[in-house]
């Protein structure tokens, strides 16, 4: 026998908040775990790479609409198949070496699964808009046993959110009708913040060799004056003399 309409909406509505709760759950394990990498980063290495992150989880209602706008049966089964931007943080660094840097510690950890990565910045999109996606499955522990959640990453330089967050809302302000104009300015934005990239990049190389240049020179100065004590030390008799050594 079909349920009545009424306890059909009362059983949607608890499967979709339980549901809900999972990504939730699954953006607080992300952001506890790139904290612990910040925070080991920072005592191996005396350095950061992330510079902030950001999360987001969308409402039932943007769920509900976006499910509309495709045109899918509303369903759970078919939000979980067709719907995978629900939960999404946002890692900013201040050098391209360090998106990469981190999706590599990302990825050493085992329990989490990277199901889909789009690279935006090797392969820029036509209007200029770089980052580097990652879709990774995180595992959720309920009551009743593991499910792996859905979480939508994205790894990108200050410079290419700074482009990014002006580019969404001028297209917010024009409804996606952006005149020609405008977004040729925005592709030369985003030219001119990719080339920013790259000098930040250099100028972090350079600085970086000056560094392990000047931890040589010291370790071997340190080295030297080592040597230097134990070839011109005393002989122990003579040391007694001179009221030393004794």
């Amino acid at each position: 026998m079909d349920q009545h309409p009424m306890a059909q909406l009362k059983q949607f509505k608890y499967e979709l908040t339980r549901f809900m709760m999972m990504y939730k759950f699954a953006l607080a394990e992300m952001e506890t775990r790139i904290e612990i990498l910040m925070e080991e980063f920072e005592f191996l290495h005396e350095y950061n790479p992330i510079e902030n992150t950001k999360s987001r989880l969308k409402s039932p209602e943007s769920i509900i609409n976006k499910m509309m706008r495709k045109g899918y049966e509303i369903s759970m089964p078919n939000i979980r198949e067709n719907i995978k931007d629900i939960a999404g943080l946002r890692i900013t660094c201040s050098f391209i070496t360090d998106i990469y840097q981190i999706k590599d510690m990302l990825e050493k950890q085992t329990d989490l699964r990277i199901v889909e990565e789009k690279d935006y910045i090797k392969h820029q999109k036509a209007n200029g808009y770089q980052s580097l996606h990652l879709l990774m499955e995180v595992p959720v522990f309920m009551s009743d046993g593991r499910e792996y959640v859905c979480v939508e990453v994205q790894i990108r330089t200050i410079a290419m959110d700074f482009w990014a967050s002006l580019e969404h809302k001028i297209y917010y302000k024009y409804n996606a009708e952006v005149p020609d104009q405008l977004l040729r300015e925005l592709r030369e934005a985003a030219d001119s913040a990719s080339a920013l990239d790259r000098q930040m990049e250099r100028l972090h190389k350079e600085i970086s060799d000056i560094k392990e240049v000047q931890a040589e020179a010291a370790e071997v100065q340190s080295h030297e004056i080592v040597i230097n004590k134990q070839q011109f030390a005393l002989p122990p008799a003579i040391m007694k003399l001179f009221g030393e050594g004794t």
